[in-house]
């Protein structure tokens, strides 16, 4: 029960419309659906999952541990509360490519991207990071695009060659990559806005850009990246650094003074989180369907 209006097919047309469009996509990372929820009504155009985020929420590291059930089941979970199309990392596609693409459709995401790391992937802004093929990463792709039923789910190819060949070579990945059927390039850990002018000058496709904190990458104004000739931006582990930095935070200073006084007011209040969880329109529909009052039982 959820008060989710728009059907995964319209959300992807959405996503679509938006890429058509000249303006950005901005879509922070969400790492469980009550943060999809704020995404929302701040008013982002986008939710974004990141698979190193699911992986750290798990209690692992970012190196290819978590499983197609585990990114799934929660992307599902997350999207489903949002009229917000979902983008979600699917990291190096979990074993079947065809079986992977299937799943995220049949779950009512609106894209997904791929990395042509080795399956014991790295997060991509870390050194000493392993690719494929290009030639294998191609056959990922076809397996990826012929796997799909609607045409507006889109296969977005990331790749991680800048840090391993260099900027050039990556760029004639990413070209074999487009031609293999990636509507949209992630060029991963690029450096500053020569890097970004760079790739946007070679590749006449979609683009993505990674503003993720402490990597390789320079941060730059989302209307910087526009104006380079970006189509979508990620922040993709910004909401779960915020979050667990107040809660180690908080966490050591109930240890340290045995109350929660001081920290009250770093909280979200419990009058916010219902509204953020539209508690009244669940009770009232709890109200219409089973003609039940809370006031009738206090």
């Amino acid at each position: 029960m959820h008060f989710v209006e728009k059907d995964p097919g319209q959300k992807r047309v959405d996503f679509d419309n938006k890429l058509k469009s000249k303006k950005i996509i901005r879509a922070p990372g969400a790492y469980n659906p009550l943060t999809a929820k704020l995404i929302q009504e701040i008013g982002y155009d986008a939710v974004y999952v990141s698979g190193g985020v699911m992986a750290n929420d798990l209690g692992f590291p970012d190196i290819g541990l978590t499983t197609i059930q585990d990114v799934s089941t929660r992307s599902y979970l997350i999207s489903r509360v949002t009229d917000l199309p979902t983008i979600v990392d699917i990291d190096t596609g979990f074993k079947s490519c065809k079986e992977t693409i299937e799943t995220f459709e049949e779950f009512g995401l609106a894209a997904v991207h791929l990395e042509d790391q080795i399956e014991r992937k790295r997060c991509g802004h870390l050194d000493n990071k392993e690719l494929i093929s290009k030639n294998k990463m191609v056959r990922k792709i076809k397996d990826c695009v012929s796997a799909r039923k609607d045409d507006n789910f889109k296969i977005i190819a990331r790749s991680d060659a800048k840090s391993v060949e260099g900027i050039d070579k990556m760029i004639d990945r990413c070209k074999a990559y487009i031609d293999a059927g990636a509507e949209i390039i992630f060029p991963e850990a690029l450096a500053d806005e020569k890097d970004f002018e760079k790739v946007r000058k070679e590749l006449s496709c979609y683009l993505l850009a990674n503003m993720t904190e402490f990597g390789k990458t320079k941060l730059l104004n989302y209307k910087e990246l526009e104006n380079l000739g970006y189509n979508i931006v990620i922040y993709p582990v910004t909401t779960q650094r915020l979050a667990m930095k107040n809660v180690e935070d908080g966490l050591r200073d109930i240890y340290s003074n045995g109350h929660q006084n001081n920290i009250i007011s770093k909280m979200q209040t419990r009058k916010r989180l219902y509204e953020l969880v539209e508690y009244e329109k669940y009770n009232s529909l709890d109200e219409k369907i089973y003609n039940f009052s809370t006031k009738d039982h206090e």
